[in-house]
């Protein structure tokens, strides 16, 4: 199906600048301490102290009203079917292009959801670890084609997600390797009954990620699609490929360790070859037409700072 444009209809979203934005701001309990962004933001990602008060601020507390509303309708649904089941984990989902923020932007946003008044416990688990081992990627003879929807165990994330929902009071996850670049089979994460779970990854609004008719998204009580032009993303990718090229590829337990030695053209032109082959392709097949699925799109400009928040209207 070709994707339609926003701009063919009457827009569902309500559109902010930055300053119209952060005007919305609140005030938290607690403020983040200067040492706190150095833990927060990833490679190559700029993060300041007025990004997190113009823009991660505000949004917390849009999703206090949310989280407030879904608490009072689990209490009102327990009253009209009699029955008295147990509060479950408001589920936020963020989606977005590789290299566009999006786990800083998750990492961001479970720090200042935590800081709200009543000091909910947020958890944060990222689809990389529902990623096929590279062993199955290679069975598949898809390693090529790790990040688009065939290359997820689909069917345990889900599974996941649906215990989540279900209640259940402790949760394994299994966690990824970026250094390795594969799943680590002996390596788990637990999720015990968190007030809020943030779910990130680049498949998570994809209307094909599904197993029985069932998506991911069906799981999420709100969903944050991160945004910018994809001159930005490629710039963003590039930068950051040769950053790695000069740290962590260094480290010969590094799957990528073969691109060590390059000299900077050389490793720009193989990050502009893997975007061309693997990453537009995904982005333009599989995550851009979801964008619109989302609840909140946070557009980025070209220096990563976000310029624009449109918002789903009620």
């Amino acid at each position: 199906m070709p994707f339609i444009s926003e701009h063919t209809f009457t827009s569902p979203f309500q559109n902010f600048t930055r300053e119209e934005w952060k005007r919305l701001n609140g005030q938290l309990s607690n403020m983040l301490a200067e040492e706190d962004l150095g833990a927060l933001h990833a490679l190559n990602e700029p993060l300041t102290m007025e990004e997190i008060e113009d823009i991660y601020i505000p949004l917390a507390h849009l999703l206090d009203v949310h989280i407030s509303e879904f608490r009072e309708l689990h209490r009102r649904s327990n009253d009209f079917f009699r029955r008295n089941n147990r509060k479950l984990p408001f589920i936020i989902g963020i989606a977005g292009s590789v290299a566009v923020g999006k786990s800083t932007t998750a990492r961001v946003l479970r720090k200042v959801l935590s800081l709200l008044p009543n000091k909910p416990k947020v958890e944060l688990v990222t689809t990389d670890g529902f990623l096929y081992p590279n062993k199955e990627l290679i069975r598949r003879d898809i390693l090529n084609r790790k990040g688009f929807p065939e290359s997820y165990n689909t069917k345990e994330l889900l599974q996941f997600l649906s215990d989540v929902k279900s209640g259940k009071s402790s949760l394994t996850v299994p966690i990824y390797s970026h250094l390795e670049y594969d799943v680590l089979p002996q390596d788990k994460i637990t999720i015990a009954q968190p007030d809020i779970l943030i779910v990130e990854g680049i498949n998570v609004l994809q209307v094909n990620s599904r197993r029985n008719g069932v998506f991911v998204s069906d799981f999420f009580d709100y969903s944050i699609y991160v945004d910018a032009d994809e001159k930005n993303i490629v710039a963003w990718y590039i930068d950051r490929f040769e950053s790695l090229r000069a740290t962590a590829f260094q480290n010969e337990k590094s799957y990528f360790h073969k691109y060590a030695n390059m000299s900077v053209d050389e490793s720009v032109e193989m990050a502009t070859r893997i975007w061309n082959e693997i990453n537009r392709p995904n982005l333009h097949e599989n995550i851009l037409p979801t964008r619109y699925r989302a609840d909140l799109i946070l557009k980025k400009g070209s220096h990563h700072f976000v310029k624009r928040v449109k918002v789903r209207k009620i």
